[in-house]
């Protein structure tokens, strides 16, 4: 587990508990989080050969009580980064069981485990999901057991539908996954993960020898290139949280991995996932628009491919287009005591694969706002008729896709749980939704405002796309931002002793 100095005003002790390390959990505001997709009743399953695509009937979803506890702990197996690790089930408690308990059936808390494995050899990529089931119970089907490619580098990622995911090891496990849940006494939130870096390092290095082939990114229906998740058009406050796993729940509250034999031998489980921006664009979106996303072999589903979080973070490395969507300091998850913290910002990112920052000024929320302005609206508008027609991710928060992304991108804009965009630029949502007498989004509108991208801009030499970035000016990182209102290019350039954390 990395250690890292504990800040300032934190003065909370790490917690121990049955010979364990465990991150104390103080207590954290609710956030929105816009998807969170309701489980499934399995009642028909299409599976499309050689793509892992399941298809699933839609019954009645699950509904939990508002009063359950958000906050759940998943103790991570011992040896966590190896094949007999990746197939010992993970286990669900609560965080502090004062607030009830938690279980993995239940939509609203579950918890969800994805790993990424890649041969250094080779320089391929596999995809295998290891499972979470309560402590206390058993597997409704036990776990397969991957076989490993020799020296493989495997990474982990977790994601929740709850509030606050806080992982705990089985004796030394997270030493052992060289696991990360944010600072100490302070978890991301919905994501943690182990060995990322290492994972990410070698799928790099494989990219550019030429041995991982990262697929050309294709244009979708709308004739535009099909989105990533570093696309302004996917991305929400939290951008590149959770992750894609899906897992089979029984009627008795039973988990198994999602695999084909295991949907055949449950008839009657239901499909349960973690609503997230991967999710998002790789099934609501790619499916909307006629794209594809990039997939692997699926090691606990032999013979099919599946989609990961760590896939769509190389294609998004490579493929996305400017201006391209990295984590701003006002992301709730990196947020320390509701303020910015550089420190956290890192950690996140380097777990997802994008650059660190050496001063706040190259993860400005104004920026990051600046450009959801520029891109998101405009291509809702354009994209309206394929979305529309979509269903909703989650049908406790809209009717459709359209009124989905609609009720999504207010969120953002907000300062409640969002980024504060409204406060940032002085400028309103360019969106109104129109909600049922249940808080659904049911329509949603757009001002008539022409949302152009601004002429390009050239700082000695170097192209800033829109005349929205960073580049270096005398030997100082300086950043470019259009502003709307005055018609003026922004540059800032911070002088010494002014990097400090900054919305």
């Amino acid at each position: 587990m990395q250690t890292l100095p504990r800040p300032q005003s934190n003065s909370n002790d790490v917690e121990q508990d049955e010979g364990g390390e465990h991150y104390s959990l103080p207590p954290k505001r609710k956030r929105v989080k816009p998807v969170v997709l309701a489980s499934i009743a399995l009642t028909l399953i299409l599976l499309l050969a050689g793509t892992g695509t399941y298809f699933i009937v839609q019954s009645h979803p699950n509904t939990h009580a508002a009063e359950d506890n958000p906050n759940c702990t998943i103790i991570v197996p011992q040896n966590p980064l190896s094949a007999q690790g990746l197939a010992t089930p993970y286990l669900l408690q609560a965080t502090d069981p004062a607030q009830g308990p938690c279980h993995e059936a239940n939509t609203g808390q579950s918890a969800f485990v994805q790993s990424a494995i890649i041969d250094p050899a080779t320089g391929q990529v596999s995809i295998y999901d290891p499972l979470i089931i309560d402590k206390g119970s058993t597997p409704a089907v036990k776990p397969v057991v991957p076989k490993l490619p020799q020296n493989a580098i495997v990474a982990l990622w977790f994601g929740s539908n709850g509030d606050t995911l806080t992982l705990k090891g089985n004796r030394n496990a997270l030493q052992q996954g060289k696991c990360v849940n944010g600072l100490p006494n302070d978890p991301f939130g919905q994501y943690a993960y182990c060995n990322a870096p290492a994972f990410f390092a070698a799928a790099n290095q494989a990219i550019k020898n030429g041995k991982l082939k990262v697929p050309a990114i294709t244009k979708g229906k709308d004739g535009l290139p099909c989105p990533t998740v570093r696309d302004f058009f996917v991305v929400d406050q939290d951008q590149s949280d959770n992750v894609t796993t899906t897992y089979l729940a029984t009627d008795d509250g039973k988990i198994a991995q999602m695999s084909a034999a295991n949907a055949q031998q449950l008839q009657g489980a239901q499909a349960i996932n973690n609503g997230s921006d991967n999710r998002l664009v790789a099934i609501a979106l790619d499916n909307a628009l006629g794209c594809k996303p990039w997939m692997a072999p699926n090691l606990e589903d032999p013979g099919q491919m599946s989609t990961s979080l760590a896939l769509n973070e190389l294609f998004a490395m490579v493929r996305q287009g400017p201006p391209v969507a990295l984590i701003p300091n006002g992301d709730p998850m990196v947020l320390h005591n509701d303020q910015p913290n550089m420190q956290k910002l890192n950690l996140y990112r380097v777990g997802v694969n994008q650059p660190e920052i050496k001063q706040a000024s190259q993860a400005s929320t104004r920026l990051y706002c600046t450009n959801l302005l520029a891109v998101a609206p405009q291509r809702m508008i354009t994209d309206s008729r394929f979305t529309i027609r979509q269903p909703s991710p989650d049908t406790d928060a809209a009717n459709n896709l359209f009124t989905f992304l609609a009720q999504r991108f207010n969120a953002t804009w907000g300062k409640e749980d969002g980024l504060d965009c409204k406060g940032l630029l002085n400028v309103n949502s360019p969106i109104q939704v129109k909600t049922d007498d249940n808080g659904v989004a049911i329509n949603a509108t757009i001002q008539d405002i022409k949302f152009n991208m601004p002429m390009d801009c050239s700082v000695n030499g170097v192209l800033i796309p829109g005349c929205n970035g960073t580049t270096t000016i005398n030997g100082v990182s300086c950043t470019l931002a259009v502003d709307r209102a005055t018609r003026r290019v922004l540059i800032n350039c911070p002088q010494p002793g002014q990097n400090k954390d900054e919305k």
